[in-house]
């Protein structure tokens, strides 16, 4: 569901002045999208999800084959990447009637309990499952639980849909043509969706669930899902494509960061001052349940690729960002290696295969190695602590530190295409060096508090805390 999308369902549910903040592209929660749960506990996420890298894996458009064996051939790479979370978008069989595009999108879905055969069999779906857990790595498939194809097998009992007044099954909204709405005011309908959740888990030994459109489905059916799925495996995990507080009390881990991607896209893209990015952080964090924890991304299957939005120093700075703030970072199909293949509507709907040696690009791989790796080997980047930093040029450049009882590190960003120079408040600032990232030339010579970055440019610091001892 890209923006677009979110705007059509959030102008049904949102004020006038918070719907037309929506369209016009400056979404900010402070407007109404939810009472604040800043008080109220967010569920307890596993420990393996709250320190991991998320990859996003189209098997389409993941290598000429476009089939499942073919993820599995490169596992190897992926764990040498870093990433420990593998997203897989849909496997199932795809439906033809009123199908958009040449292959259709993953996303309307004939036969839940079905693999596409396309991209393979059950047995390789298992097969790249337990490859991906031999090398430490976690999968979660991708849930369709709002609507199926208009062909699914699940037409014959027409009250699993929703219904007009005529008792003609339509979409979920009006636009998604090629799909039909599944109905949650009927119990049979859930006890079908839970028990098929349940298959996947017993089948493929699969660690979780990535649910799309969350926000369309009943809160209490996702809370009655997971209730029911932890009984299966205690620490299974539940992504949201949803910027909804509730989702995140009782029924999932982690949603995504949908209000800061929309703030960096106005920073980014429409000029607009860099201090957003701090407020819509702050206005999040009273919205959201305390401790909830929220996917960061700045590329994905909805949207134009982050390469084409802010060009590829700019993508790198936006990573730069979401590796180094609270959360969980995403890498989308292909990213690491700066990969332009457009994504989104239409492209979702037919095969264009990544490209995995474009030319004339920096040593990308061995950059995002290096931001895993700084998360992997520092608990600083994967807590909840960060303490935003003044500095004396906040229109263009983020500053921030991330800090454990061990070690703190200061991030400092440029979202601005101009080179910048200025100085930061910090304690302690003479005890902080640069960190080195693979892949990325030094930076010019000098210390903090003062900082001197090109269009898009960004450095780590680093400094580690002298603990005091009982003698």
């Amino acid at each position: 569901m890209n923006f677009t999308q979110v705007g059509n369902f959030l102008r049904r549910k949102l004020r006038p002045a918070a719907a037309l903040a929506v369209a016009a592209g400056l979404w900010s929660p402070a407007l109404g999208l939810a009472d604040s749960l800043g008080a109220v506990p967010a569920r307890t996420s596993p420990g393996w999800l709250r320190t991991g890298t998320i990859y996003e894996i189209y098997p389409r458009d993941f290598s000429p084959a476009g089939n499942l064996a073919a993820v599995t051939a490169r596992l190897d790479d992926l764990h040498q990447l870093g990433v420990n979370v593998l997203w897989i978008m849909p496997i199932h069989p795809i439906g033809e009637k009123f199908r958009k595009g040449g292959y259709g999108s993953p996303y309307s879905i004939r036969d839940y309990y079905a693999v596409d055969a396309n991209y393979g069999t059950l047995a390789d779906f298992q097969q790249l499952v337990a490859g991906a857990h031999a090398r430490g790595m976690k999968v979660i498939m991708d849930l369709v639980a709002n609507h199926t194809a208009w062909d699914s097998v699940m037409m014959t009992n027409k009250a699993f849909y929703k219904q007009d007044a005529a008792g003609n099954v339509i979409p979920p909204v009006p636009e998604w043509t090629d799909v039909a709405g599944l109905n949650y005011g009927n119990p049979e309908l859930r006890a079908y969706m839970i028990a098929m959740l349940k298959y996947w888990i017993k089948a493929a030994d699969v660690d979780g669930f990535r649910c799309d459109v969350a926000s369309n489905v009943p809160t209490d059916f996702w809370e009655q899902a997971r209730a029911q799925l932890v009984q299966v495996k205690p620490d299974l995990m539940m992504l949201a494509e949803a910027s909804k507080p509730e989702l995140l009390t009782n029924a999932f881990d982690i949603d995504y960061s949908w209000p800061l991607l929309a703030t960096m896209n106005d920073v980014m893209m429409h000029s607009a001052p860099a201090t957003k990015i701090r407020s819509t952080w702050e206005e999040n964090l009273q919205q959201f349940p305390k401790g909830a924890l929220h996917m960061r991304i700045s590329d994905d299957h909805d949207e134009a690729r982050a390469v084409a939005r802010y060009g590829l120093n700019g993508a790198l700075a936006a990573s730069a960002l979401m590796f180094t703030l609270d959360g969980v970072p995403l890498i989308y199909n292909g990213m690491e290696v700066g990969d332009a293949t457009e994504s989104g509507d239409p492209a979702l709907f037919d095969k264009l295969t990544i490209f995995w040696s474009p030319k004339e690009r920096l040593p990308l791989p061995a950059i995002y190695h290096d931001l895993i790796k700084l998360r992997n080997e520092n608990p600083a980047f994967t807590s909840d602590r960060l303490v935003w930093l003044e500095n004396d040029n906040a229109s263009r450049v983020v500053s921030y530190m991330r800090l454990d009882d061990s070690n703190e590190f200061v991030v400092v960003v440029n979202l601005s295409n101009r080179p910048v120079a200025g100085s930061l408040k910090v304690l302690n600032a003479a005890e902080f060096k640069p960190v080195k990232i693979a892949g990325l030339p030094d930076g010019p010579q000098g210390d903090l508090p003062r900082f001197q970055l090109d269009g898009f440019g960004w450095r780590i610091y680093h400094r580690a805390v002298a603990t005091m001892t009982a003698k």
